[in-house]
């Protein structure tokens, strides 16, 4: 299941979550599409729950995205934290070295939360 929200908050919720459904790769690639194309401040904080792979055709479109909007990115994003089983700080610097906002990994949705909190409300 692929589900994008875009709180109040500035906090943008993408989750890819059991149970896998027909059409979860797409659905992930175009939540990608849709927040590569956000023109405001805001915070990404990803749920994933360790089910679904992408096909090497999603991976290579998954790349591409990353590449199309780094830049992009890196003027709208103020950080990323990642929910997702087996995460360790080895992860998030892996994400670091695509953008220059913060990149995190949090136990839980609500501690996710509280640290996009903080950097939504830093100035930059």
């Amino acid at each position: 299941m692929v589900k994008l929200d875009q709180g109040a908050d500035g906090i943008v919720t993408l989750a890819l979550l059991p149970p896998d459904q027909a059409g979860d790769e797409r659905a992930y690639l175009d939540a990608l599409d849709m927040i590569g194309r956000l023109d405001k401040r805001y915070a990404l904080l990803t749920l994933f729950g360790g089910g679904g792979k992408l096909s090497p055709a999603g991976e290579r479109e998954q790349a591409l995205w990353y590449k199309a909007t780094r830049s992009h990115m890196n003027r709208h994003c103020r950080g990323i934290a990642m929910v997702r089983p087996g995460a360790t700080a080895e992860t998030a610097a892996v994400f670091q070295r695509l953008w220059s906002f913060p990149v995190s990994v949090a136990a839980d949705e609500a501690a996710g939360r509280i640290a996009l909190l903080a950097h939504l409300g830093e100035t930059s």
